[in-house]
C-alpha cells in the first residue's frame, strides 16, 4: 500500500536540493582537508566549540557506543539556532547523509548538512527503530524529578547548560536536541521509544558547517541506554557510559570554489501588519 508523500516538497531544483557532489567531494576527498582541533569529552558531561563556515565536524564514538545529545546555534547571534520541528518536516525524523539542519524562523536556512554516517546503512530495525533522532529531546532534571523525586544534575540539559555557558548563553538557550547515535521509533501506541545504541567504536558522524557554527554536545548520562534511565527497570550505571570525541577540520578553499553559504530567509512583508499612521484630530 502507497504511504501520501511529504508535505513540503520543492521542484527538483529548489531550496531542498542538495549538491550530492559536492558534499561527496567533501567527505572523499581526505587529504584536501586539515586537523584544526580535536578533544575528547567525558562521561555524563558537555563541551562546547566552534566550528567556522567551511569547515567540517566529526563526532566520534572513541570507545564504543555513547548517545550524544547536539545543539548547534548561529556563532555572531545566538538567536538563531536547530529547529528540531522544521527539520524534521524537510528532512525527516531521523538524519542522515545529505540532510540538513535547518534554522529557526525568522532565519530558515540550513545550518549544516550531513557528510558522511558510518551508520547510513542501519536503516530501519525488526522493531521501527532508526539512529540520529529529531523526534525525542534532551533528558533534563525537571522531569527526572518529576518522574523519581530526585534530583540529578547530569542529565544533558544541564550538561548542556554548563557547556554554553563561556559563550555567555544560558539554560534559555538550549534547545531541542539531534541525539546523534541514538536509536529510536514510535511503537504500536505511537509512543516514543529508545533502543540501546547501535554504534560501535570508531563510528562517526559528520557534517559541513553551512555557516560559523557555535556547536555543544553532551554525552548523555544514560550512555549506550541498554539500561533504562526511568521505570521499574531503570539503574544508574557507569559502565555503560563512554566518552564522545570530536574533530574539526579545515577544508582546502579550491574544494570550496562552487559553495555558497546560505542566505537567511527572503521574506520580509512584517506578516501583512503595517505602521500606525497619525492622523491630525478634527477640530
Amino acid at each position: 500500500m502507497a504511504t501520501p508523500p511529504a508535505t513540503y516538497q520543492a521542484s527538483s531544483d529548489g531550496p531542498l536540493t542538495v549538491d550530492r557532489s559536492f558534499y561527496d567531494l567533501i567527505a572523499r576527498k581526505l587529504e584536501a582537508r586539515e586537523l584544526v582541533e580535536r578533544f575528547s569529552i567525558p562521561i555524563r558531561s558537555g563541551q562546547a566549540w566552534e566550528v567556522p563556515a567551511g569547515h567540517v565536524c566529526r563526532i566520534v564514538t572513541v570507545e564504543g557506543p555513547q548517545v550524544g545529545d547536539f545543539n548547534v546555534w548561529n556563532r555572531h547571534d545566538p538567536r538563531e539556532r536547530m529547529w528540531a520541528a522544521r527539520t524534521r518536516q524537510l528532512q525527516r525524523a531521523h538524519i542522515s547523509t545529505y540532510d540538513r539542519i535547518w534554522s529557526n524562523l525568522p532565519f530558515l536556512r540550513p545550518l549544516l548538512t550531513v557528510t558522511n554516517d558510518a551508520l547510513a546503512d542501519y536503516g530501519i530495525d525488526v522493531d521501527g527503530g532508526r539512529v540520529h533522532d529529531l523526534l525525542g529531546s534532551r533528558c533534563d532534571p525537571y522531569v527526572n524529578r518529576m518522574l523519581t523525586g530526585n534530583d540529578f544534575d547530569f542529565h544533558c540539559h544541564s550538561n548542556l547548560t554548563r557547556a554554553v555557558l563561556p559563550y555567555g548563553l544560558t539554560e534559555f538557550d538550549v534547545h531541542d536536541v539531534l541525539n546523534v547515535f541514538q536509536c529510536t521509533g514510535l511503537n504500536d501506541e505511537d509512543q516514543y521509544f529508545v533502543k540501546t545504541c547501535p554504534a560501535k567504536q570508531g563510528d562517526f558522524f559528520e557534517f559541513f558547517a553551512e555557516i560559523d557554527l557555535l556547536c555543544a554536545l553532551s554525552t548523555c548520562p544514560g550512555g549506550d541506554l541498554s539500561v533504562p534511565l526511568w521505570g521499574p527497570d531503570a539503574s544508574d550505571r557507569t559502565d555503560i557510559c563512554r566518552p564522545l570525541g570530536v574533530e574539526v577540520y579545515r577544508v582546502t578553499p579550491t574544494l570550496l570554489s562552487s559553495w555558497t553559504p546560505p542566505q537567511r530567509a527572503a521574506y520580509r512583508n512584517q506578516h501583512g501588519m503595517r505602521a500606525p499612521r497619525w492622523e491630525e484630530p478634527v477640530p
